[in-house]
């Protein structure tokens, strides 16, 4: 295989270095390039146990691209399993549907060990992903162990025997710390999405309405000014009650739309009732120029 590639490519020397590393099965996964292509994996792990998938094998392809490790892989499952759809390839932030997320210090037992940590847990509508029940799943798992990958054989005899006793090299302890920042991402969900749009809700519908004097047309010009003093006071008064209210509702949401560290929390609690107590005093100056504008909006129609 050596012959048909550029050994000072990146891509071709990252490959062979991880085929050397990966070229003993373990117990819960082992993974090698075919035998024609080095950018196309096959790979075998092991259904996490104390969970619907322990007992079952599952088998899957890994596509990569030219520029690997720069890149991400594509994964796809061969195997019927219940938690990933066969033949498609799989939305995790480790993958190439999220190019944005990867990061090349991860590896393809990186990638193992991630997808046997995310078999238990739900799809969430992510791409590629199945939410089975776990009578179905156990079902899969007991078939799987007969699966046979026409390029491999049986799958079964990809894995070391399974033992009492599994020790993890320094390398799997180093990749299972690397595959706990990996996330199973809804391919639909744009980042800042679901915020943006509920903030711009909010300020399209929360608004503070204040009492507006009533038109003149009184040929008094003083009267007249006075209303249109008295008006604009009213308005700039709105204004910055209403964009203290859209903050600090605004506030809320952000802090309900993201994990906050405890001095995060209170930091942004502090700020919230700073903007309240803003919000309050506007309304309580609000008061004497809302009543003043009545007062001249009173006057002007009892001189008419």
């Amino acid at each position: 295989m050596e012959g048909q590639y550029n050994l000072r490519s990146p891509a071709v020397k990252r490959l062979m270095r991880e085929a050397q590393e990966l070229r003993e099965a373990t117990e819960e996964y082992f993974a090698q390039p075919l035998d024609d292509n080095l950018f196309e994996w096959h790979f075998t792990v092991r259904g996490p146990p104390d969970s619907e998938f322990e007992g079952g094998i599952y088998h899957g392809r890994v596509i990569l691209p030219p520029d690997y490790p720069m890149k991400p892989p594509s994964i796809i499952l061969l195997t019927p399993n219940g938690r990933f759809e066969i033949n498609k390839k799989i939305c995790l932030s480790i993958s190439g549907h999220h190019p944005e997320s990867w990061q090349p210090s991860w590896s393809l037992r990186t990638a193992l060990l991630a997808i046997i940590g995310f078999m238990p847990t739900h799809g969430s509508g992510a791409i590629g992903s199945l939410d089975y029940s776990s009578i179905e799943r156990k079902l899969l798992a007991k078939k799987s162990q007969t699966w046979s990958c026409p390029s491999c054989g049986p799958i079964a005899k990809l894995l070391k025997e399974h033992s009492l006793e599994p020790h993890d090299t320094a390398a799997d302890k180093e990749a299972r710390e690397q595959a706990t920042q990996i996330m199973f991402k809804d391919a639909s969900e744009k980042p800042g999405t679901a915020r943006t749009s509920e903030s711009n809700s909010i300020e399209q519908t929360t608004s503070v309405t204040l009492p507006q004097p009533n038109d003149s047309n009184s040929k008094g010009q003083p009267s007249a000014n006075a209303d249109k003093k008295a008006t604009n006071a009213s308005s700039s008064v709105t204004s910055d009650t209403s964009t203290t209210v859209r903050a600090t509702q605004s506030d809320s949401v952000i802090r309900s739309t993201t994990e906050d560290t405890p001095d995060m929390v209170k930091r942004r609690l502090a700020a919230a009732r700073i903007l309240a107590q803003r919000a309050e005093r506007l309304a309580q100056q609000q008061q004497p120029l809302a009543a003043l504008a009545e007062e001249t909006g009173t006057g002007n129609r009892t001189a008419r």
